[in-house]
C-alpha cells in the first residue's frame, strides 16, 4: 500500500513539467528513461540484465510523460511489461492479504491457556463446557470450542473422564474426612511416665494435644473426645471417619462420642503402624523437635510444652502437604523483594528449642 502512494505521487510529480514544458517534456523523459537503462546495464555487465522493483518503479512512472507510440522505441520492454508494472503497483493499494493476517479473533493468552489446563488436572471429572463455566465466573470469557481445542492440543481428553479417580486422587479427596488420634507417651525427669493424646487432622495438617496425664484410663480418653469436639464446634460436620489403633486405652465410651457426632470408627490392623502413618509421623516431629530437647520435670511442665508446640505447629510451621503454609493459613504471605532495611524479628519457642522469624511492621 505504502509503495502504491510513492507510486502515485511520484506520476504527479513527474506530471509538473508536462504542463510547465510541453514540448521538452517528452525529451527529458526520453533522456531519464536512456540513462536508467545505462545504469541498469553497468549495474549487471557480467550477467543477464534484471529490473529491481525500483528499476520498474521509475520505468512506469516515467510512461505517462511520454506518448504511448513511442514506447517501443524508448523502454527496453514490450509496453505490454510497462503496463503490467503500472498495474502491479497500482493494485498494491488494494491488497489486504498483510491486514487480514492480522484481523480475526485475537490469539488465547498463554496466562488463560494455563488456567484450562490446571482445571482440567485438578478436576478430572469437568468437560470442557463446566472448564467455560468456571472461566466464566472467575471473569474470563472463553469460547466452550476454545477450551476444547486447547484440551485436545495437550492431549487431554475435553470430555469429562469417565473411569474412577486414581488411588493418590481418591486418598487426597478421602482426607477432607479424616481425622486420626494416638496415645503417645513422655519420660519426665522424675521417672513417671505420662502420656498424651495427640489428634491430626488429614486435610488441613491441624494438631490437637487434648491433654496429658499419667493414668489414661477410659473416662480420660471419654472426655478427651469431649474436648476435641467442643474445640471443633461446627468444622467436626465435615469429619466422617475417625481412625485409631486397637490400644485399650480408648474404651467403648471413647468410640461412642465420636459415633455421636456421626464419626465412622476406623481401626487399624494389630502391629501396623503404618495405617496410621500421618498421625506417627507428627508425633515424630513433635519428639525430633520438642521432646527430645526439653527436660520435662512433671505433668503441668508437659502440659505447657506441648501446648505451645501445638501453638506452632498450627500457626507457624510450614508443611509439604500444605505448599509451605500452616494449618492455620490460607494464602501465601506477600513475597518480599527488597531486604535491605527490614528488620527480621526472632521470637524464642520453648526456651529457643525452636525459632519462629517475622519482619518487623
Amino acid at each position: 500500500m505504502i509503495l502504491s502512494m510513492l507510486y502515485k505521487v511520484a506520476r504527479k510529480l513527474l506530471s509538473v513539467p508536462g504542463v510547465l514544458l510541453r514540448r521538452d517534456t517528452s525529451k527529458e523523459a526520453e533522456l531519464l528513461v536512456l540513462r536508467h537503462e545505462n545504469a541498469v546495464l553497468r549495474r549487471q555487465i557480467a550477467g543477464p540484465v534484471r529490473y529491481e522493483p525500483a528499476d520498474r518503479f521509475w520505468q512506469a512512472a516515467l510512461t505517462s510523460l511520454i506518448p504511448r507510440y513511442r514506447w517501443r522505441e524508448v523502454f527496453p520492454v514490450t509496453p505490454s511489461t510497462l503496463l503490467a508494472w503500472h498495474r502491479r503497483f497500482i493494485a498494491a493499494k488494494w491488497d489486504y492479504s498483510a491486514r487480514r493476517a492480522r484481523t480475526g479473533r485475537p490469539p488465547t493468552k498463554a496466562a488463560l491457556k494455563k488456567l484450562v489446563l490446571q482445571l482440567a488436572r485438578e478436576n478430572a471429572q469437568w468437560g470442557h463446557r463446566r472448564i467455560q463455566g468456571e472461566l466464566a465466573r472467575l471473569g474470563h470469557p472463553i469460547a466452550s470450542s476454545t477450551v476444547w481445542e486447547i484440551l485436545h492440543a495437550a492431549g487431554i481428553d475435553p470430555a469429562p473422564r469417565r473411569t474412577g479417580p486414581t488411588w493418590r486422587e481418591f486418598l487426597t479427596n478421602q482426607a477432607q474426612g479424616i481425622i486420626a488420634v494416638d496415645f503417645f507417651h513422655l519420660d519426665p525427669a522424675r521417672g513417671r511416665r505420662l502420656y498424651a493424646l495427640a489428634l491430626l487432622e488429614h486435610g488441613t495438617r491441624r494438631l490437637h494435644i487434648t491433654g496429658v496425664t499419667a493414668n489414661p484410663t477410659w473416662d480420660w480418653a471419654e472426655q478427651q473426645a469431649r474436648n476435641l469436639a467442643a474445640d471443633l464446634g461446627t468444622r467436626i460436620e465435615s469429619l466422617r471417619f475417625l481412625l485409631r489403633d486397637r490400644d485399650g486405652k480408648y474404651g467403648q465410651s471413647f468410640d461412642a462420642v465420636s459415633e455421636a457426632e456421626e464419626m465412622e470408627i476406623l481401626k487399624s490392623a494389630p502391629r501396623a503402624p503404618r495405617m496410621n502413618a500421618h498421625c506417627e509421623r507428627v508425633i515424630g516431629s513433635i519428639r525430633r523437635e520438642a521432646l527430645d530437647h526439653v527436660l520435662i520435670m512433671n505433668e503441668a511442665h508437659a502440659r505447657h510444652a506441648l501446648a505451645t508446640y501445638q501453638r506452632h505447629y498450627n500457626e507457624h510451621r510450614p508443611h509439604r502437604a500444605r505448599n509451605q503454609l500452616p494449618p492455620g493459613a490460607d494464602q501465601q504471605p506477600i513475597a518480599m523483594h527488597e531486604l535491605e532495611g527490614r528488620r527480621l524479628l526472632r521470637t524464642r519457642i520453648l526456651g529457643g528449642v525452636i525459632n519462629e522469624y517475622r519482619y518487623a511492621a
